[in-house]
């Protein structure tokens, strides 16, 4: 066999291709006119060796971990591996029945790293020492053309989209998602910097960052937050009336006024797309420093990203709602005992005082006027109790007319004014409550601290009620409680 006829017509072969993956594929096609191995060309790309031309098998790998199997390890290593035992090998994956030998050599660029490997293995018994030289040579000659080719292939921009795209579904909170929206844009569009606004209750807000802002992101973001609100409500209000727009990077254009502050910034290219529906959605910037004419295909692309953007966003929204609705009382919007026994689950002792609170005399109004106004009266109570506490501090209904607080305190007698603050609130609108403190104690379950806060309030009940008194250190045995309510 002419071993030196077979480079040389691989050689030319590889003269002829004008991407990467047409090389690799001029260089299995030439190779398979000369034997009859099962043949593999393997490229590094997205954390995986990726096959990027293959002939002689019925089955290929399309991807493998760098590491895993023959070629994984000759990558990693960057060095030609002859294996005559396959069988014996604790790293071979079989392709066909058989084998008898695998020759690998590694592709490198030319500083010496390895970015692939070519593969070959026969069923029959060849010349191997010759067979090695050949392929070392030929992967040679296939690592020069790559290199003049650019190097390895590189992501289109839909294979981008679609990568990215499952990262957006994945995103667990909005941060993440708004993070994984900028690097795809960023990605997708091939530009430096990418911003996120987005609209909430309190107005348009950037997205926050989850790494260090790049030099113009700073910069945008600097501009528009000295801007205000007004700025980022007419850059959305824009994108949102009018739709994605783009600079062609035309030399002497001034930037819309809308705009102007991105230019001041140092924008010279941008994209401005759409996020979600008119008056809830948001708008997406990508920018570069440099003017770059940003093709259709990009944009539309942005487009599609903004919009699945959107979708996830929506689904993490609605499934915030969905668990807030299930952790939540329907009546007063309060937190319930499922909340109520994760919050004590933080509790400290000596800091966490439970301040338990009921309605006085609620059965008699539910007895005399009804159950919707009882609801009404809940209702009314829950609002002046949560605005009579501190920030931070936490309401939860416990019961139909039971609620408590959760506070962090430094003192009990801090405790007892708390208390004495939703006696006062109650009177002011029309009610009263009875109310007992009780801060949990070193070793003292939560469902005892608890407890003693339910003996205090049924003592201020039976005292005449309207009133608030701090817990004894032991419980003692709740009295029967159908009069004293």
């Amino acid at each position: 066999m002419d071993h030196e006829g077979i480079v040389d017509a691989v050689s030319a072969r590889l003269t002829e291709a004008g991407t990467a993956v047409a090389a690799c594929d001029a260089a299995v096609v030439e190779l398979s006119r000369h034997t009859d191995a099962i043949i593999a060309v393997l490229l590094h790309g997205r954390d995986q060796l990726r096959c990027v031309a293959a002939t002689g098998s019925w089955q290929v790998f399309a991807s493998v971990p760098p590491g895993a199997g023959v070629s994984g390890r000759v990558y990693l290593s960057g060095k030609t591996e002859t294996i005559t035992a396959v069988e014996g090998d604790p790293d071979y994956i079989p392709t066909a029945p058989n084998v008898t030998l695998e020759i690998c050599a590694p592709i490198v660029d030319r500083r010496g790293r390895p970015v692939g490997a070519i593969n070959l293995e026969w069923t029959e018994h060849v010349d191997s020492e010759r067979w090695r030289e050949t392929v070392e040579r030929i992967a040679e000659r296939l690592s020069a053309r790559l290199e003049q080719l650019g190097g390895a292939p590189t992501e289109t921009h839909s294979e981008k989209l679609l990568r990215h795209a499952m990262a957006l579904t994945s995103a667990a909170s909005e941060p993440q998602l708004a993070a994984a929206a900028v690097e795809a844009a960023r990605d997708v569009a091939g530009l430096t910097a990418a911003v996120l606004v987005l609209t909430t209750p309190d107005g348009p807000r950037l997205n926050i960052p989850v790494t260090p802002p790049n030099g113009l992101e700073l910069r945008i973001r600097g501009r528009l937050c000295t801007a205000g609100r007004s700025q980022l409500h007419r850059l959305v209000s824009r994108a949102q009336r009018h739709g994605a727009l783009y600079t062609l990077g035309e030399p002497g254009q001034d930037a819309p006024d809308d705009y102007a502050i991105l230019a001041d910034a140092g924008v010279r290219t941008l994209i401005a797309v759409p996020v979600g529906r008119l008056g809830a959605g948001g708008v997406m910037l990508v920018a570069d420093t440099q003017a770059v004419r940003p093709d259709a295909e990009t944009v539309n692309l942005i487009e599609l990203l903004a919009a699945q953007t959107w979708t996830c966003l929506d689904r993490l929204r609605t499934l915030e709602q969905l668990h807030e609705r299930a952790m939540s009382d329907p009546l007063t919007g309060l937190r319930h005992h499922g909340p109520f026994a994760e919050r004590m689950t933080t509790a400290t002792p000596g800091r966490t005082a439970l301040v338990a609170v009921d309605v006085d005399e609620f059965k008699s109004i539910n007895d005399t006027y009804g159950h919707q106004v009882g609801d009404r009266v809940l209702v009314e109570l829950a609002r002046a109790l949560q605005a009579a506490l501190r920030h931070g501090d936490e309401l939860y209904r416990i019961g139909g007319d039971e609620f408590v607080a959760v506070v962090e305190v430094r003192r009990p007698a801090e405790a007892l004014e708390i208390g004495e603050r939703l006696v006062r609130a109650a009177r002011a609108v029309g009610r009263t409550v009875s109310v007992g403190v009780a801060v949990q104690r070193p070793g003292e379950a939560s469902e005892q601290t608890l407890r003693r806060a339910d003996v205090a309030l049924y003592d201020v009940k039976r005292d005449g009620r309207d009133g608030v008194r701090l817990a004894a250190v032991r419980p003692a045995e709740p009295p029967a409680l159908s009069v004293l309510r």
